[in-house]
C-alpha cells in the first residue's frame, strides 16, 4: 500500500517540466577607459541626467544594463535610471519606458574600481534594436569612467530626467560616460563574438549615429544570415596598443576583463598591431619586431583557448600614407601578416589586409576605402571589412 501511496507522488514529479534554464550574452559593449581629459574641462554632471542611445546585436526576452565604475577612484552615487525603445535624437517611444533596479532598489552606490549589473529587466529585444539608456547622477561623477569614442550622439540635461520621453534643455556629449554594457537573456544558449582592436575597430571616422563601424555590420550580416542568437561586443578603443600604453591598458592587460569574462564569449577577433609599429616610429623609439608582436597574439591565443574561446587573427591593414608610415614598420607588418594568413596556432584568420588593399601598392589603402588619412577606413572601407569575414569562422 505504501508504494502505491508513493505513486502519484512521483508521477507527479516526473509530470512536472524542469524550468527552463535562461542564458546571458553581451549584445553591446564599450570598453571602460580613464577620461583623459583635464579635470577642469570636464562637464559638471551634478544633477544632471545623461541619455545615450546604443543598438544592441543579439535580442533577448530580457535585458541587463552593465555600468562601470572601474577607472574611478571614489564610489559613485545613482540615481534613477531607465532605459526605453530609442526614437529620433534619444527620445523614447511610448510605452517602452523600464525602471531599471539594483537589488531590487531604485539607484545604487558602485565601488571604486567596480562594475555593476542591474537587475533583469523584463523587456523583450529584437536583434538589432536601438534603446535609449537614462541615468541620473545625483553627486555628479568627477571622474567617471568613460569610453572616449563614441561614434554617437549623447547627452545631458539637468536634473533628473531619466522618465521623460524627451529632454529638456540638453547638451550634447561625445563619449560613453559610465555605460559599458547591454546583455540579453535568451531561452536558447547564445554566444557572443568579441571584436578586440584599435581606432579601426572602435569605428574612428565612420559616420556618426549611422551604426556603420565594421563590428556593427559584422552583426548586421550575422542577422541576415539568420543567426539571430550571436552577439557582436565591440571592445575596440582608439590608440590602443598590443603591447605598450596609448589610450587604455594595452590589449594583453585588458584581455581579460575585455575578452574572456565578457558573458556568452565563444570567440574573439583581433586586429591590434598598427600602433605598436607606428606610434614607436613616431616617438623615435625601437620599432617592436615582428616576434614580439607574434608573441602577443600567441600570448592571446593560450589565454583564451584556456577558457574554451575560440581566436580569430585579422591581418593588420596597410597604412602607406599615414604620418606615422615607415620602411621599417612596412617591413614588420608584412612579416606579422605572413604569420597570421598560416599559422595553425589560431582558429582562423581574416584578410582584411587584402579586403582594402589598393591592388597597385598593397601597402596603401585603396582609396575608394581611405578616408582621408591613409589609415582609416571610411564607411565603404568597414563595409569591405565586415564583408571580407567568413562567417563560417564563427560557429
Amino acid at each position: 500500500m505504501r508504494a502505491l501511496l508513493l505513486c502519484p507522488a512521483l508521477l507527479f514529479v516526473i509530470a512536472t517540466p524542469p524550468a527552463l534554464a535562461q542564458h546571458w550574452s553581451r549584445s553591446w559593449m564599450a570598453a571602460p577607459l580613464v577620461s583623459k581629459t583635464p579635470p577642469e574641462k570636464r562637464p559638471d554632471l551634478s544633477d544632471r541626467t545623461v541619455r545615450q542611445v546604443v543598438r544592441i546585436s543579439s535580442g533577448g526576452q530580457r535585458i541587463r544594463l552593465r555600468l562601470s565604475n572601474e577607472m574611478s577612484t571614489q564610489p559613485l552615487l545613482l540615481g534613477a535610471v531607465h532605459v526605453a525603445l530609442a526614437g529620433e535624437n534619444g527620445e523614447t517611444l511610448a510605452g517602452s519606458d523600464h525602471v531599471v533596479t539594483f537589488n531590487r532598489a531604485q539607484g545604487a552606490t558602485i565601488p571604486a574600481r567596480a562594475p555593476l549589473l542591474s537587475d533583469p529587466i523584463v523587456m523583450e529585444v529584437k536583434p538589432l534594436t536601438r534603446l535609449t539608456i537614462s541615468i541620473h547622477l545625483p553627486q555628479g561623477a568627477a571622474d567617471a569612467t568613460v569610453h572616449a569614442y563614441s561614434a554617437a550622439t549623447g547627452w545631458t540635461a539637468p536634473g533628473d530626467q531619466t522618465a521623460a520621453p524627451r529632454l529638456s534643455d540638453a547638451t550634447t556629449i561625445g563619449p560613453r560616460i559610465i555605460l559599458s554594457g547591454v546583455e540579453v537573456e535568451s531561452r536558447k544558449p547564445g554566444a557572443t563574438i568579441v571584436t578586440l582592436g584599435d581606432s579601426i575597430t572602435d569605428g574612428v571616422r565612420a559616420t556618426p549615429d549611422s551604426n556603420r563601424r565594421w563590428p556593427d555590420l559584422l552583426a548586421e550580416r550575422l542577422q541576415k544570415a539568420g543567426r539571430k542568437t550571436i552577439g557582436v561586443a565591440n571592445a575596440g578603443i582608439s590608440a590602443n596598443r598590443l603591447l605598450s600604453e596609448g589610450d587604455g591598458y594595452n590589449a594583453l592587460a585588458r584581455f581579460d576583463s575585455d575578452v574572456l569574462a565578457v558573458p556568452g564569449v565563444s570567440h574573439v577577433v583581433i586586429l591590434e598591431g598598427v600602433n605598436d609599429i607606428g606610434s614607436a616610429f613616431a616617438q623615435q623609439r625601437a620599432i617592436p619586431t615582428a616576434d614580439d608582436l607574434i608573441g602577443a597574439y600567441r600570448q592571446m591565443i593560450a589565454r583564451a583557448h584556456d577558457r574554451g574561446v575560440k581566436v580569430i587573427l585579422a591581418t593588420i591593414l596597410p597604412y602607406k600614407g599615414a604620418g606615422y608610415w615607415s620602411a621599417e614598420g612596412e617591413t614588420v607588418r608584412i612579416a606579422v601578416n605572413a604569420w597570421i594568413r598560416t599559422t595553425k596556432e589560431s582558429d582562423g584568420m581574416i584578410d582584411l589586409d587584402k579586403a582594402v588593399a589598393d591592388p597597385a601598392d598593397p601597402a596603401r589603402m585603396a582609396k575608394a576605402y581611405d578616408v582621408g588619412d591613409a589609415l582609416h577606413p571610411n564607411d565603404d572601407g568597414f563595409r569591405a571589412m565586415a564583408a571580407a569575414v567568413d562567417l563560417a569562422l564563427l560557429r
